[in-house]
């Protein structure tokens, strides 16, 4: 059995209070909140073992280096790719698929050449491939969305042309938690010789990755929305595609020989991890997938699979609530996961800012907006919305608290 006073026990923030009430925290596609365990792991480190990592051969630097790598071994099973020279540490999914825009387009696109996006993405996956278009002149293409909130997949093979040079999707929409078919995708683009990009930060923490069985070319997410420090996260990429790609950046760490006529670069991974990594973090990292295995990620999707259809039943007995993406008959659906651990609505005329500050006086922290998917926000037609989303912790009660403090709002407009 799931044992959920036992986890919120590895959580000392969720027993605090906010406004005097207890703190109900539904924000967890913005970050999740950090077990003790990871907390313990990075005090002990510092106190312990600080060093700079790789190229110092006294003890606490040999110390240090060997818990960094490990943690990229840990990356490595968790996400089942199939050498360590695969997993990039970088500050987090944005700059991993920045690094992959960038570097991808320098060696890999001309002007005219196309990368295929979707209309549900964050700005972490526009924004980066805009700016290379604007530098390059490349072209930014996006498969668009049924009104259900869901990938108009019969479209795919028409905005896959022959200038396609790349597709990077999200694996599970921040917004509508829709979970993409991201194999189905991948095989689409595969059958044209396109590689893809999944960006798997909203999918990372929530259910079991395999890169291999995926065959994605490119992978990235981030530890702090999976129970890990901010400012550490991961780039997956194939060997194949990583040798072909030049740095995104240069500095220490990640050369071989510099003279001022010529610098060669070190092996992978770390021809793309220049300066001193966050090697604190790394090891951080390592602990919070620890900690999440050790639950099983079966558990944990089971558990927030639950919480999200629960949270969707209660609050369609609100009046005017409209909620966003895959609705609650999708679940009926056999051996298919519709939406994962987020559910985005409105109610009525209420101003999203305003239902979400006045639940913020109850105690209840939701996000509000247009969630870094303005370009959603403009298919779906509105401004924003109300965002709860769930994490291993998270509880039924929790979300009749949140129910009630809808209602409770509701009432005042």
């Amino acid at each position: 059995m799931y044992n959920i006073n036992k986890v919120r026990e590895d959580f000392p923030i969720l027993s605090r209070t906010v406004y005097n009430r207890p703190l109900v925290y539904l924000d967890n596609a913005a970050t999740t909140q950090k077990p003790l365990c990871v907390l313990d792991a990075m005090r002990d480190e510092y106190l312990n073992v600080n060093a700079n990592v790789h190229r110092g051969v006294h003890y606490l630097s040999q110390q240090a280096t060997d818990l960094h790598e490990a943690a990229r071994e840990t990356v490595r099973q968790f996400i089942n790719a199939r050498k360590t020279e695969e997993i990039v540490f970088t500050r987090g999914t944005t700059e991993a698929i920045n690094l992959v825009a960038y570097s991808f387009c320098e060696s890999q696109m001309k002007t005219g050449d196309e990368v295929l996006v979707t209309d549900m993405e964050h700005h972490s996956n526009i924004v980066s491939w805009q700016l290379q278009a604007q530098r390059k002149g490349i072209v930014v293409r996006h498969l668009p969305i049924t009104d259900e909130g869901t990938l108009c997949l019969d479209e795919i093979e028409t905005c896959l042309t022959e200038n396609t040079r790349l597709v990077s999707v999200a694996h599970v929409s921040n917004v509508l938690g829709t979970v993409n078919p991201v194999e189905q995708i991948i095989q689409a683009a595969h059958r044209h010789g396109i590689p893809v990009l999944v960006d798997a930060a909203q999918s990372a923490p929530h259910m079991q990755l395999d890169v291999q069985q995926m065959d994605c070319d490119f992978l990235a997410f981030s530890g702090h929305k999976m129970y890990g420090p901010t400012g550490i996260g991961v780039l997956y990429g194939k060997e194949e595609w990583l040798e072909k790609l030049p740095p995104y950046q240069g500095g220490g760490e990640m050369i071989d020989r510099v003279t001022w006529e010529k610098t060669t670069f070190e092996r992978l991974p770390f021809k793309f991890e220049a300066g001193t990594p966050d090697y604190i973090a790394t090891h951080g990292l390592a602990t919070a997938i620890n900690y999440l295995c050790s639950i099983g990620l079966d558990t944990v999707k089971a558990h927030e699979q639950e919480l999200t259809r629960y949270c969707m039943e209660q609050l369609q007995t609100i009046d005017g609530l409209r909620i966003y993406g895959p609705q609650l008959s999708s679940f009926s659906a056999p051996n298919l996961t519709p939406k994962d651990a987020v559910v985005s609505f409105n109610v009525g005329n209420i101003h999203h800012l305003d239902l979400g500050t006045l639940l913020d006086r109850l105690g209840i922290a939701v996000r509000t907006g247009h969630h870094c998917a303005q370009p959603l926000m403009d298919r779906l037609g509105i401004q924003g919305t109300v965002r709860a989303s769930f994490a291993l912790y998270n509880t039924k009660e929790e979300i009749d608290t949140l129910v009630s403090g809808i209602q409770r709002v509701s009432k005042m407009f």
